[in-house]
């Protein structure tokens, strides 16, 4: 007997019992004042995307208010310097669908946010990005299909936003011993030591 659960059927199956009319009814196309404050105040999302290529998912992060809101059914963001492998960007002009998740620290629950994407390259729009004097090259404008809030059993289970959760960065491999794993000609020791300065120099 196979333990691989194949069709909806199955599943749903294991998951009995109706749904609340708050889980079924929360998801709204338009952005309302709850829902724009959380916008306003989150300084991160991940925002997942398909291609040609398969599946991304990309951290994207900058002080609070970096989202702006166009219109009730429509926000756009910047997209600041990065590694240049544009795998996000690459797949909205393939394929415009996103899913983005928000996160505020000391806040549990998440903001969800599904759409159709496009790259922008309008003037007015990337002049409402500059910082520090840099613009950005590109911003993306996501149009809403729909959005809500998910509970926050997932963040308390995970203590996130708990000081006894937070891990001491010298316990992990640094980012150059995570590109020698792969790269074993890589010189990890001279990318670590310049990298600081590096990200300084080049964070927007």
């Amino acid at each position: 007997m196979s333990n691989r659960i194949e069709t909806i059927g199955q599943l749903e199956a294991l998951y009995p019992g109706p749904l609340s009319a708050a889980t079924t009814r929360k998801e709204t196309p338009r952005i309302n004042d709850e829902y724009r404050q959380l916008i306003e105040t989150a300084p991160f999302f991940a925002i997942a995307s398909i291609g040609p290529g398969g599946m991304d998912c990309s951290p994207r992060g900058d002080g609070a208010g970096f989202v702006k809101i166009l219109d009730d059914c429509t926000v756009t963001f910047p997209d600041r310097r990065g590694n240049n492998r544009l795998d996000t960007l690459r797949n909205i002009v393939s394929d415009p669908r996103v899913a983005l998740l928000f996160l505020i620290p000391g806040w549990n629950e998440t903001l969800r946010i599904n759409g159709t994407a496009h790259v922008s390259t309008d003037p007015d729009l990337l002049d409402a990005f500059i910082h520090q004097g840099k613009r950005p090259v590109t911003a993306v404008v996501v149009r809403i299909d729909t959005m809500y809030f998910q509970c926050a059993r997932a963040l308390k289970r995970a203590a996130l936003w708990e000081e006894s959760a937070k891990v001491d960065p010298k316990t992990l491999p640094t980012a150059g011993r995570l590109v020698k794993s792969v790269m074993q000609e890589f010189d990890a020791v001279e990318y670590d030591t310049a990298l600081p300065a590096r990200q300084t120099d080049t964070l927007y």
